[in-house]
């Protein structure tokens, strides 16, 4: 991964989901951790949660590299207006899983962009997911497996997720992954980034 010296492209985040996403548009970039509370506050709903948060790890890492552009996403499950999101351990996810069983979900995947004049952009990409009935013997197989105990829901699409699901719709296939490409190449191409001259280049 090239430094910011030659990058002015930078993902604010550690993720190597969003990593893996960003590097289909074969733009040189860099990947500086922003240092952002994920605690939701009183009374927010899991959409302006994930709004927030991607806002904010896009601006802690923009105060740091002025001249840059900078992308910050979040990710949040939503049940029936809850927030689900990182189970951080095997427990947690065990008891995620049984929640969404034979439950619908909404994914609200957000993504912040700011350009170097300082102009942010702010969207929300919602995937709404139905998960089939699952046993307890099922659910403790898949996290064996997958081990998606840093995946919003305790599931991830891109391996054996799949398989948890009854059907899925988004806009954008790469959203529920943790970052909308779609979505993201639009407000790159609004803030003065052309990701198709720029993969060209770094060719």
């Amino acid at each position: 991964m090239p430094d910011f010296a030659s990058s002015d492209l930078i993902l604010a985040s550690t993720s190597r989901y969003r990593a893996d996403l960003l590097r289909r548009l074969r733009v040189p970039f860099m990947q500086r951790a922003p240092d952002v509370d994920e605690t939701g506050r009183s009374g927010e709903s899991p959409v302006d949660l994930a709004l927030r948060l991607a806002a904010e790890k896009a601006a802690a890492v923009a105060r740091t590299v002025p001249g840059a552009w900078v992308i910050g996403s979040d990710q949040v499950c939503m049940l029936r207006d809850k927030a689900l999101g990182k189970p951080g351990s095997h427990a947690a996810a065990v008891e995620q899983l049984q929640r969404l069983s034979g439950q619908a979900a909404v994914f609200h995947t957000a993504v912040c962009v700011i350009g170097p004049d300082g102009a942010q952009q702010v969207r929300n990409c919602p995937t709404e997911v139905e998960f089939r009935r699952l046993n307890l013997t099922e659910i403790e197989t898949y996290l064996r497996l997958d081990q998606p105990y840093d995946c919003a829901g305790s599931a991830k699409s891109e391996a054996l997720g799949p398989v948890l699901l009854r059907h899925m719709r988004s806009d954008d296939p790469t959203a529920l992954v943790g970052l909308p490409l779609i979505d993201l190449c639009d407000m790159l191409r609004r803030s003065g980034y052309d990701v198709l001259a720029r993969a060209e280049s770094s060719m």
